[in-house]
């Protein structure tokens, strides 16, 4: 679920390039993928992936025989997800992770990525974790991805300086390179440069910031009670050379 509060030109964000950044900033990381696996394999019933964007972990899982839904608020990545579904066990809605309806029980529903950072205060946090217990069998899960240390990750200073992550579309260049990461208050700003290079050569580029409220897996658990969900434990994923670890607070409903 894409929620970037950053400037940006007409270029950078021409038709179809929200999908193509999401892609390149976020369509690489695989380290979250085998909890995804392990957890999806244990639920009974269908998983939905809240914040699928254009189906990172969705498609991954669809692709293991398993029945998945989508739920993002961006329609451009839903129509992404929907194109690449094909013939997966897999289709996504556009819909808001606070307040959505699905005619379905899910036996899993998972939040990667830190979507559950990405709102504003507790009461947005905890619309969403009630909204989802509703829909959640009784005995599901919901797994829920945050980062509670954004410097932990940080490389020493002999480390090689970060690579811009970088593809060509349709005789466009997009480039995408990290900037910082920086705690200011109560959150946490991860700042990338986007730039665009057109098929005439020109050049466009703007500062992108994500957001994300400071958030640990206490808070997590104690807001999941008032939406009537149960702890279920806590499980880690690793740090990579290019991305800082999780904690995934798994949250129960009642059987």
């Amino acid at each position: 679920m894409s929620a970037a509060r950053g400037a940006s030109s007409d270029r950078l964000a021409r038709p179809g390039a929200a999908v193509i950044w999401h892609d390149i900033e976020c369509g690489g990381y695989a380290a979250d993928l085998a909890l995804w696996e392990e957890l999806a394999e244990s639920a009974e019933g269908p998983v939905l992936d809240l914040g699928c964007g254009t189906g990172r972990v969705a498609l991954h899982l669809a692709a293991r025989g398993h029945r998945v839904y989508g739920l993002d608020r961006e329609p451009g990545m839903v129509a992404a997800f929907n194109e690449r579904a094909a013939e997966l066990p897999a289709g996504a809605e556009a819909g808001d992770a606070r307040d959505f309806r699905l005619d379905v029980e899910f036996g899993l529903v998972i939040a990667p990525m830190q979507l559950l950072q990405l709102f504003a205060g507790a009461g947005e946090r905890i619309a969403c974790l009630t909204c989802t217990a509703s829909h959640l069998r009784p005995g599901g899960v919901l797994a829920v991805a945050i980062v509670e240390d954004v410097l932990g990750g940080a490389s020493d200073e002999t480390a090689a300086p970060a690579m811009p992550d970088a593809r060509e579309v349709d005789g466009w260049v997009y480039s995408s390179l990290p900037l910082e990461t920086v705690v200011d208050g109560d959150e946490m700003v991860v700042r990338r440069l986007r730039q665009t290079v057109a098929p005439d050569g020109e050049l466009s580029d703007a500062v992108d910031d994500v957001f994300l409220c400071k958030l640990d897996a206490a808070t997590v658990e104690a807001e999941a009670a008032a939406a009537g969900l149960r702890t279920g434990g806590l499980r880690k994923i690793p740090a990579t050379p290019d991305h800082v670890g999780s904690t995934v607070v798994l949250l129960e409903k009642e059987a």
